[in-house]
């Protein structure tokens, strides 16, 4: 019998998490020089990485022979003062997808239900069936979560229920009221895993960390990120904000040096730059005003999004994708989100988000 006969059965109908394609790939692929190429797939941010956070950079060059802090004491007191929590709340990841899979290693395993929305993050399901977890999906309301009906999914075998808000990919948001009530009656054996990825482009979301602060609920965890609007994708700083009995449990699972040094003085540096998050807030806003009345000029269907990125019924989401492509704009089909007749497309610059629009427009004509 061969090794590979003796892989993990969990893998056998494992589905592959499928990234918003690199610009060099699609310039080798079709020929385009990379210059040439912008890339609206990935909800990356526009303006790049922020100011501060490239001076620190610099700086922390000439150490690179040496190990990062394994346990990042500087960020995490930081992040801990930013928020208002104690450094005992907080677990550091290699992006916040290293925190869900932190969620598998802990509590999910053959014979426990773990419960998402239909059209969640692709990495939720991926992670519940890696550890052999049963996966509920509850259908979307209006491509968001219908809260109610999630609540009403959990049943004993219940550990985990992820809540994405904003929503990825839709760009859905939860109401105050609904949001609200549900993490309050969530059966205290369940843990509410909240991603917050998108949370910074709200203008008054609702803040869940004072009941972590106050020790008021102890089996909710909230996932954030540097990736989006500090501009950090490409160095993967995510966190989780949970009492400090989770952390504990977390930490045992946490690799020594899962966030490098160069990560590390980003993120640090990053946390003061106030302006940056305005601009990218502001650059944002105006992108989805930009698409959102261009796309009902064009009479085509849309979600409206309160996060980095919009999601558009195009008929063939495939053929519409590669019609981009070949004008040198990388968008993000959604037939993997059982959505084959969308694109999503990440807020550009001004520039940007016009020359997709002309794109767009010409290849809904061709079709």
């Amino acid at each position: 019998m061969a090794l590979l006969d003796h892989l993990n059965s969990s893998l056998a109908n494992l589905p592959v998490y499928q990234p918003g394609r690199p610009i060099e790939e699609v310039a080798r692929e079709l020929g385009i020089n990379a210059a040439d190429i912008i890339k609206l797939a990935s909800n990356e941010n526009p303006l790049g990485p922020s100011r501060l956070a490239l001076q620190a950079l610099e700086k922390q060059l000439s150490n690179l022979h040496l190990y990062p802090d394994g346990n990042a004491f500087y960020l995490k007191r930081k992040l801990a003062q930013h928020l208002e929590v104690e450094t005992e709340n907080l677990i550091l990841g290699n992006g916040s997808n290293e925190i869900i899979e932190f969620l598998g290693h802990a509590l999910i395993r053959p014979g426990v239900d773990v419960v998402v929305s239909e059209y969640s993050f692709a990495v939720y399901p991926i992670v519940t069936h890696l550890f052999g977890g049963n996966l509920i999906t509850v259908p979307a309301k209006s491509y968001g979560h219908d809260l109610k009906a999630m609540r009403k999914a959990i049943t004993p075998k219940t550990r985990v229920i992820f809540v994405a808000n904003p929503n990825n990919p839709t760009g859905t948001v939860a109401s105050r009221g609904d949001i609200v009530e549900f993490v309050n009656e969530a059966p205290e054996d369940v843990l509410i895993a909240m991603d917050e990825a998108y949370i910074d482009f709200l203008d008054h979301p609702v803040d869940f960390v004072p009941l972590i602060r106050g020790k008021l609920k102890p089996n909710l965890l909230l996932m954030r990120t540097f990736s989006k609007i500090y501009g950090l994708a490409g160095l993967r700083v995510g966190y989780g904000i949970a009492s400090a009995e989770s952390v504990k449990a977390f930490e045992k699972i946490r690799q020594p040096f899962n966030l490098n040094a160069m990560a590390q003085v980003a993120a640090l540096a990053a946390l003061d730059d106030n302006e940056h998050l305005r601009l990218t807030k502001r650059l944002n806003r105006e992108g989805l005003d930009f698409y959102s009345l261009a796309f009902r000029k064009l009479g085509l269907e849309f979600i409206e999004s309160c996060a980095n990125f919009i999601m558009v019924k195009v008929g063939d989401g495939a053929g519409v994708f590669q019609a981009l492509q070949k004008a040198g704009v990388i968008a993000r089909p959604m037939a993997s989100y059982k959505l084959p007749e969308w694109i999503r497309i990440s807020i550009g610059t001004t520039e940007e988000n016009s020359r997709c629009l002309a794109a767009l427009t010409k290849a809904l004509e061709r079709s």
